[in-house]
């Protein structure tokens, strides 16, 4: 055999074995990202913005640092309030750490409060406008997010913070239908429940946006009665609820005889249904409460004209920073 044939052969055989060896490593490296034991290759457009560091970044090692130097970017332009600034470094930031849970939340919090707030108190801004800026910055936010969680769909805290951003009341009025939004909201904290490791916060999280939504009380109700059968401390806003999903089951029980089952005293429950009662801007549902209010009024004596169903509806208070131990 020639000198040439043997060099045709060789180079076949190479050939050969490279394709024999090509749908194994395909399927290899397919499997190494699958599993996050290799980052995800770099866009184009990542490229072109952190430029000549390109090809040392796109090697995976180089990655993480160039964003935690980017993240120290960002927060130069949050300072300056350059809130476009703020997110294109934030994109860039997440395409080359996809699996960093504090550049999604950071992200998102930047646009859908810092940047939302900004614009709606800008006096500069024409009326109109500022509440045009809010609102596309909190969906902007929101879908930063989603994001996230599409590209960590197993951590807890990100649904858990979409939760949050969905059934916030002064962020509401973004997402069109209130009972829209606080039924996302639900279903973003039991994800994160059903991924593991979530507080016992989270679950209460999504009886409050659960309760909220017309037509789920039935649902919600069972939610209720499940943590305060497990949480050894319950918040207020648990108990009231627990009150008017009960009341709304079976309108026609005796008002007081629901009371005393579930507030250790008629004063207690006078305080944390009073407080519900008032707190209408939160859209929470009110079966009952104000039948309760009357009766307990009724048994402290208290004048009808210092009626608390009298009193104007105020801004709501927080009463969750206390618990009652059953």
């Amino acid at each position: 055999m020639t000198q040439g044939k043997k060099y045709l052969v060789l180079g076949a055989a190479i050939l050969g074995m490279g394709a024999l060896r090509l749908p194994f490593e395909k399927k290899l490296t397919d499997e190494l990202y699958a599993a996050h034991l290799l980052p995800p290759k770099l866009e184009v457009r990542t490229g072109e913005k952190i430029g000549q560091t390109f090809s040392a970044v796109s090697l995976g090692g180089l990655r993480t640092l160039v964003a935690t130097f980017l993240n120290l970017r960002a927060f130069g332009f949050f300072s300056e309030q350059k809130w476009a600034d703020v997110e294109e470094t934030f994109d860039t930031i997440v395409d080359l750490a996809p699996r960093t849970r504090y550049y999604w939340d950071t992200g998102s919090w930047h646009q859908a409060y810092n940047a939302a707030s900004y614009y709606l108190y800008e006096s500069e801004i024409p009326a109109l406008r500022r509440k045009l800026l809010w609102r596309e910055s909190v969906l902007k936010g929101k879908a930063f997010l989603e994001r996230g969680i599409r590209n960590n769909p197993d951590d807890p805290a990100l649904w858990e913070r979409l939760g949050v951003l969905l059934s916030d009341s002064n962020k509401i009025a973004a997402f069109g239908s209130p009972a829209e939004a606080y039924e996302q909201a639900y279903d973003a904290f039991m994800s994160a429940v059903a991924t593991g490791n979530s507080r016992d916060y989270t679950k209460r999280a999504a009886l409050y946006s659960l309760a909220r939504v017309p037509g789920r009380e039935g649902e919600a109700l069972k939610l209720a009665r499940e943590i305060h059968q497990e949480q050894e401390r319950i918040p207020p806003t648990v108990l009231a609820l627990l009150f008017v999903l009960s009341y709304h089951e079976q309108p026609t029980q005796p008002v007081m005889s629901l009371v005393n089952s579930i507030f250790p005293d008629k004063r207690t429950a006078y305080d944390i249904l009073g407080n519900l009662w008032l707190r209408s801007r939160e859209h929470y549902p009110v079966y009952g409460i104000a039948q309760a209010v009357s009766q307990i009024e009724a048994y402290f004596n208290i004048p009808e004209e210092e009626s608390l169903l009298k009193v104007p509806i105020s801004p709501p208070t927080n009463m969750d920073d206390y618990f009652i131990r059953k």
